[in-house]
């Protein structure tokens, strides 16, 4: 998307956990859920210049991480083993991972020049990773506690859905 969007009417940070549940309240699909979610909060947060979801194939050897829905510029990294790249990382951890500086983790697969810091949020479904919400940023240290439990959040949401309907 292009900047016209840092201008349009935004939702307080504060008020989009709540947008988040309605949108997961609506969804049809865990496609519908995922995509609502990136269009939401990549429009609604000034620094989140790239929100995607990665979700695990199923059956691939070794295991593999395939885009999903996302929004912001195409990426090269359409598919990432979980032994690569912080992507990799959040999913063989299970563990949120926030890079404040990209240029100085060794882990970091270059998708854009301007990307300075990037979260990873593993999405569960009984208790295992299928998945994960990657946001990355064009400024530095972009991610504080606040984003952390919003994105965590908004992983959680896709969690429960597939748990529902699986």
């Amino acid at each position: 998307m292009t900047s016209d969007t840092t201008t349009a009417a935004r939702i307080p940070k504060t008020e989009l956990r709540t947008a988040l549940d309605k949108v997961a309240a609506g969804a049809g699909s865990a496609q519908f859920l995922m995509a609502g979610i990136v269009k939401l909060l990549h429009e609604q947060l000034r620094n989140y210049n790239w929100v995607g979801f990665y979700m695990l194939e199923h059956g691939a050897n070794p295991p593999m991480l395939a885009l999903g829905p996302f929004q912001g510029a195409m990426t090269p990294h359409t598919r990432i083993p979980l032994d690569q790249g912080i992507c990799g990382a959040a999913a063989a951890s299970g563990a949120t991972v926030v890079v404040d500086d990209v240029n100085a983790d060794p882990r970091y697969l270059a998708c854009s020049l301007e990307t300075k810091s990037e979260i990873v949020v593993p999405v569960f479904v009984d208790g295992k990773v299928v998945g994960e919400l990657d946001i990355d940023s064009h400024a530095a240290a972009a991610f504080g506690e606040e984003d952390r439990k919003l994105c965590e959040h908004a992983a959680a949401l896709v969690g429960s859905w597939l748990e529902r309907h699986s």
